[in-house]
């Protein structure tokens, strides 16, 4: 009888060892992915910006900004190229992951038409939840007001913030989320710099 009980007891430490060894190491995965995803979003909105301040009339004379939606933006910048050459660029959210496509130009005279667009998977397990990707503001806008109403007319934009909204939980039943955001004057556009 003390020998049954011996072994249900070391079988109990056993069980109980093993399944927090097994909850300490999915924790820390789980805590891995969070930091993860934080940093690669702290990182896309700072290239945003980047791109974004560098924007410019694109190779063929087309206007900075291209299109401008809830869930993509497509603008022209030199920020992409090591040559000077304007790159059009363009953000966009497909399912619940975030994609860069740029677009160099190409034949005589230069055109974006017909050139392939390199595409690039920024980001996966956003969370948007019916919120835009990106908000439009005017020449007006000094860090508060409302955004642009749909359909958003590109001759007035003058700011556009990115808002990235992704999971926190990396499991099936997560819904835990953070927010990263950044935005930026197109400054070829800004009208308040003087002479």
């Amino acid at each position: 009888m003390e020998t049954l009980l011996t072994i249900f007891i070391f079988g109990l430490l056993v069980t109980g060892t093993t399944l927090l060894i097994k909850n300490i190491f999915s924790v820390s995965e789980q805590q891995n992915g969070i930091l993860s995803n934080t940093n690669q979003a702290t990182l896309i909105s700072s290239a945003f910006v980047n791109e974004l301040r560098n924007a410019t009339y694109g190779a063929n004379g087309a206007y900075p900004i291209n299109q401008a939606a809830n869930n993509q933006l497509i603008f022209y910048s030199t920020a992409t190229s090591v040559n000077g050459t304007v790159s059009q660029i363009r953000y966009y959210i497909s399912g619940n992951t975030l994609y860069k496509g740029i677009t160099n130009p190409g034949g005589n005279p230069l055109s974006y038409v017909g050139q392939t667009e390199k595409v690039t998977t920024l980001l996966t397990q956003m969370s948007m939840g019916g919120n835009p990707l990106f908000y439009y503001y005017d020449g007006t806008y000094n860090g508060s007001g409302n955004s642009l109403t749909e359909p958003v007319n590109i001759n007035v934009i003058r700011f556009i913030k990115i808002n990235l909204t992704i999971l926190k939980d990396i499991t099936p039943t997560g819904n835990s989320t953070f927010t990263v955001s950044a935005g930026a004057s197109i400054r070829n556009l800004k009208t308040n710099l003087g002479n």
